[in-house]
């Protein structure tokens, strides 16, 4: 399978993005502490049916860490100009973790651009901080920690690769789910100069200004009209959460799927189960 790599100017930053496969376009928005690279195992089954675009989002990877503009608005209007350059003004989107976050306010904001959305291992940003109690903060302490200004670079910048790789064993149904070169790549990209603080930074949006939007939408009653696939792994903390009945009070046509042995980073742990899902859900 052939993947072309390209960066596009976008909303005032480059953003870097993988391109492969023909037909009707999926977008696939990673999360944190990850880049693009997450979905490299599902690349392939999606793209014999479908055009997938793959961007590294704002402050990841190859794109550029700017220091401002890691709201969600900001970030999700960075890949719907990036989608439209490239000639899709309409798509199907696909985001795990923050990328989830991202497709949910892309949604929100221009609704007539997406025609589904699905969102991996994640509920809406709203309902994490309306849920935040003792046990959602423990397994989700890091969220909290990462809203803080500047110390969390300066301690995980002492050690990247064992502050990542806390989250890589602890977050996943196996601790070697993930192969040491896809780890290896991952603290690659967040030793870059700014990478750290750009992954903070997109935690650091999330309050206020992620929630304040979020609460806007909400108290005007806007939800989501398009289908929306929310997909979770089972012995993760979501599968903790009662995630579809949680989705159902944010969009109209909800379809949940828990995949088992599965922690947090589905697309990797369980890229069969997750490539199979994605395609019955794109092809309805």
């Amino acid at each position: 399978m052939d993947i072309e790599t390209g960066m596009e100017l976008v909303n005032g930053i480059r953003m870097h993005y993988r391109i492969a496969g023909n037909g009707s376009p999926v977008v696939l928005l990673h999360g944190w502490p990850q880049t693009g690279h997450c979905w490299r195992k599902v690349l392939e089954p999606l793209a014999a049916s479908h055009t997938v675009i793959v961007p590294d989002l704002r402050g990841y990877g190859l794109s550029d860490k700017p220091r401002h503009g890691y709201d969600k608005r900001t970030m999700a209007a960075d890949v719907s100009e990036l989608t439209r350059k490239l000639g899709f003004p309409v798509v199907s989107v696909v985001g795990h973790d923050r990328g989830g976050r991202v497709g949910h306010r892309w949604a929100l904001d221009n609704p007539g651009e997406i025609d589904r959305l699905a969102v991996l291992d994640i509920i809406p940003t709203r309902e994490m901080w309306a849920r935040m109690d003792g046990g959602l903060a423990r397994g989700y302490w890091h969220w909290l920690f990462h809203l803080q200004p500047d110390l969390p670079e300066r301690l995980a910048g002492q050690d990247v690769a064992g502050y990542l790789g806390y989250f890589f064993e602890r977050w996943t149904h196996r601790r070697d789910a993930l192969e040491p070169e896809a780890v290896a790549e991952y603290v690659r990209a967040f030793s870059a100069p700014g990478a750290l603080r750009a992954g903070f930074d997109d935690y650091r949006a999330s309050f206020p200004a992620d929630a304040e939007h979020d609460d806007a939408d909400f108290e005007a009653g806007r939800r989501l009209g398009m289908p929306v696939l929310a997909m979770w792994g089972e012995s993760g903390l979501l599968g903790t959460l009662p995630c579809e009945r949680i989705w159902r009070e944010y969009a109209t046509d909800v379809t949940g799927r828990a995949v088992p042995s599965c922690g947090h980073f589905v697309p990797e742990e369980q890229p069969e189960s997750t490539a199979r899902h994605l395609l019955e859900f794109l092809s309805r």
